[in-house]
């Protein structure tokens, strides 16, 4: 099981102390300094059964600044999921090629 987690997220955090009070190993990611390749971001879409765009945080500067009212195709925003990581919803939980956002925390134990 993985976790892409931002530690200065509440909902992060929240998610993690479920999976650890549930007794689950857990790899921890820390994807604002670590972000996914192409291909794992690619992966964890397929196992979200979302697009891009989907998972992009609409309220961050970094999207109001560079792509507010643009429309891009799925191309454009893998490419833009990995040069802003932080624009990536959070945390995003992976466990058997099934992944859920822990938005709310309690998702997670949909993998559980």
């Amino acid at each position: 099981m993985k976790i892409y987690h931002n530690p200065r997220c509440r909902k992060s955090r929240e998610t993690l102390d479920i999976i650890q009070n549930k007794g689950m190993q857990v790899e921890i990611i820390d994807y604002l300094n670590t972000p996914p390749s192409e291909q794992e971001l690619r992966e964890i879409l397929t196992y979200l059964g979302v697009s891009p765009e989907e998972i992009v945080r609409k309220g961050e500067p970094e999207y109001k600044e560079n792509f507010k009212g643009k429309t891009l195709s799925d191309e454009q925003w893998i490419k833009a999921l990995i040069d802003y990581p932080k624009l990536m919803e959070r945390p995003i939980v992976v466990k058997n090629k099934k992944a859920v956002v822990g938005r709310p925390p309690e998702n997670v134990l949909r993998l559980l």
